[in-house]
């Protein structure tokens, strides 16, 4: 039965469900993922992806089998897809196939092990995260600006009768208030002075002693996170002002229609803030005074996405779509979320390879270092322009090895020359990458195909925060750095 199934299911992805919901699970098994070039690393890939329950793949690889694929060294992407044109256009490199996906709205992820390095290059034109789960999130608790449901909340109490840390702390706040002329604790002194205030509220026994009140202590101890101001976080506020929040159009992807809703609020209804979150953390409370506090956040969540839901119809309907092109759930989901949203913009390939619009200063600043990952970066480059001038990669066989090296040294040097980047690439690398002839080690494989799985179900699921643009992973030194490229 349908019940049955939907059991085994939530025992089967029982841990990944926890970290991206039905949702995310849902999404997975709709996606669809092309993998082109069956080596170590996509194979790894493929493992990583199949496990947590991807809908469908499709692999491309113009080889057969031979006894170097077990750290394997054949990487031929002029054999790609050039038995079947009608499976895609015809495509020679990384870059003609990355114009052809960038103008195809696809995403696209190059992964590469070479030797003990890895390198990872996302290219994605727009991709928009609702729920990017960040590590640190402060709680949503608009005390320095209480709704008025909260206000009179926080009056019903009296504090001889012992009540939670977020009553507490609301209480004193008043009582700071008329002090300070409104303003909230900022610094680490004033913050400590706010303390000392809920300090002496503790009640005292007949004999002078402080009561053992733990939701006091527990206030004292919140106040730096249950005081932050309310306001719009940057990354949200640039978003209400991309000119795709602007023009709405009945193309718009949905994230923009609601994040133009959630704009029209703050600006309207809202008051200049965003939607109440609608959770409170756990804390020391009788269950009872702890559901009623919740429900008032939550209540007030309710109502205020049910304002921004009428925003969302009304624009629907202006572009000529029905309102229930974006259901309440999503709607809901974007409200709680509206303070982490994030966009990630990726640079083509094009931009990064074209002398014009290569990233000069972030390569020279990293270079500063001479041992950054970033001279990886400029070693990847060498190799390829090794293998346009030899048709092979350096260090592949023994007997050349002393003559590539000289030859790879050569490549370095004109690709320093025709970027005119004037930086230091020690000799070590250039002997540690044609030792390396272009072996692809399944260690370093293994750790690069579990990465990339974890990058694509980001970008599937559009939950977390994807890396923007390169990532590079040295295995001799177990150290990795992100750039954007």
């Amino acid at each position: 039965t349908m019940t049955d199934h939907k059991t085994s299911k939530e025992q089967k992805y029982d841990r990944q469900l926890r970290l991206w919901g039905d949702h995310g699970q849902e999404a997975l098994e709709n996606a669809h993922v092309c993998l082109i070039n069956a080596t170590a690393t996509g194979t790894e890939i493929l493992k990583n992806l199949v496990l947590p329950g991807i809908g469908a793949f499709t692999i491309v690889d113009g080889h057969k089998v031979s006894g170097e694929d077990v750290g394997n060294k054949s990487l031929s992407p002029d054999k790609l897809l050039d038995n079947d044109p009608e499976f895609f256009p015809q495509i020679y490199t990384c870059l003609r196939l990355g114009s052809v996906l960038w103008d195809a709205g696809v995403t696209f992820l190059v992964c590469r092990t070479y030797g003990l390095i890895g390198y990872m290059r996302l290219i994605v034109k727009e991709h928009t995260v609702i729920e990017s789960h960040p590590d640190n999130a402060l709680e949503d608790l608009r005390l320095d600006q209480p709704f008025t449901e909260l206000k009179h909340h926080i009056e019903s109490y009296n504090l001889d009768s012992m009540e939670k840390k977020i009553i507490v702390v609301a209480k004193y706040l008043e009582k700071w208030y008329s002090e300070h002329n409104s303003q909230l604790p900022k610094n680490y002194k004033e913050k400590e002075a706010f303390r000392q205030l809920i300090r002496e509220g503790i009640l005292t026994n007949e004999n002078g002693k402080p009561e053992d009140e733990e939701n006091f202590e527990e206030a004292i101890k919140n106040v730096n996170t249950t005081l932050n101001p309310t306001k719009v976080p940057s990354a949200t506020e640039d978003i209400f002002n991309a000119e795709q929040c602007e023009n709405i159009t009945s193309q718009s992807p949905s994230f923009w229609v609601m994040a133009q809703g959630v704009r029209d609020f703050v600006r309207n209804e809202g008051n200049g803030k965003l939607p109440v979150r609608g959770t409170i953390p756990d804390m020391i409370a009788d269950s009872d005074k702890f559901i009623k506090l919740q429900n008032v956040y939550r209540d007030k969540a309710m109502k205020d996405a049910a304002v921004v839901s009428k925003h969302v119809e009304a624009l629907l309907q202006s572009v000529g779509k029905p309102p229930e092109s974006i259901s309440e759930e999503e709607i809901k989901l974007f409200c709680k979320s509206a303070a982490f949203l994030r966009v990630v913009r990726c640079r083509s390939l094009a931009e990064e390879y074209s002398m014009d619009t290569f990233n000069k200063d972030e390569i020279t600043s990293c270079m500063d270092s001479t041992d950054s990952e970033m001279v990886l970066y400029l070693m990847l480059h060498s190799v390829d322009r090794f293998y346009q001038q030899h048709s092979r990669y350096p260090g592949v066989y023994n007997y050349q090895v002393e003559e590539d090296i000289n030859n790879l040294k050569l490549c370095v040097n004109s690709l320093l020359q025709e970027y005119s980047l004037n930086v230091n690439v020690k000799d070590d690398y250039i002997h540690e990458f044609c030792r390396y002839g272009a072996a692809e080690p399944h260690t370093v494989a293994a750790f690069l195909g579990g990465s990339a799985a974890q990058e694509a179900i980001k970008i599937i699921t559009h939950q977390f925060v994807p890396f923007n643009n390169t990532f590079l992973y040295n295995a001799m030194s177990q150290t990795s750095a992100t750039f954007q490229l």
